[in-house]
């Protein structure tokens, strides 16, 4: 009986300790992706890439990587309203963070172009998106959307083609690994197409490729 006893207490003890030492894991994973939402290097010092972080996480990016420019792409949301943590109080809007810590505020919308378009037609954002990638001034540069990977995974693999030579197929599979999903990144997806598979690098083209005349909308 004695025996017994002492065997059900250690498994009670272990069970315990198990608890204490893993029960932290899923708590600090869910603080990070939230805080810090599929934050990933692109390019050091260049371009980084991101989904809706908290105000705190944003912060941390900025003063940890240096950035000079940060690209919103919702189109939905210009300017959001941040969470100072994922749990507490306190919101601010991201222009006026980006303000506060010296950062450029840029929106572009990653629109598709009509059906009707032509294949050397371009989205409006992609010229945007070169155009600001182009002018050193404005590295290192985070770019995010909502989730990190759709419309954000888009626009890096235009860098990634654009800037590094990347190929079509290149891209694609970058695009699929960091979660924009098999299916979803074929011909079955206009922007896929539009963005990626109907993209040219601008050494390439000729006569040169104009986009769709839009503004772009940025605040400092």
């Amino acid at each position: 009986m004695r025996n017994w006893f002492g065997l059900f207490w250690r498994a009670c003890l272990t069970t315990i300790l198990v608890v204490i030492v893993l029960a932290p894991a899923p708590l600090w994973y869910r603080y990070r992706y939230v805080e810090g939402k599929r934050f990933r290097v692109v390019a050091d010092g260049v371009l980084y890439r991101a989904g809706q972080m908290t105000a705190a996480g944003l912060r941390e990016a900025i003063e940890r990587y240096g950035i000079r420019t940060v690209i919103n792409l919702q189109h939905e949301s210009p300017d959001p309203l941040l969470p100072e943590h994922w749990l507490g109080r306190g919101v601010i809007r991201e222009s006026e963070l980006c303000q506060q810590m010296g950062a450029r505020y840029i929106v572009l919308t990653p629109d598709i172009l009509p059906p009707d378009n032509r294949l050397d037609q371009i989205p409006p954002a992609v010229e945007e998106f070169l155009g600001i990638m182009d002018d050193e001034r404005n590295y290192p540069v985070l770019l995010h959307c909502r989730a990190g990977l759709h419309r954000t995974g888009r626009l890096t693999a235009i860098y990634r083609m654009e800037y590094e030579n990347w190929s079509v197929g290149e891209a694609l599979r970058e695009l699929r690994a960091n979660g924009y999903g098999f299916m979803a990144a074929s011909e079955a997806d206009d922007f896929v197409v539009q963005f990626i598979q109907n993209y040219r690098r601008r050494a390439e083209r000729n006569p040169p490729v104009a986009p769709y005349p839009r503004k772009v909308s940025e605040s400092w």
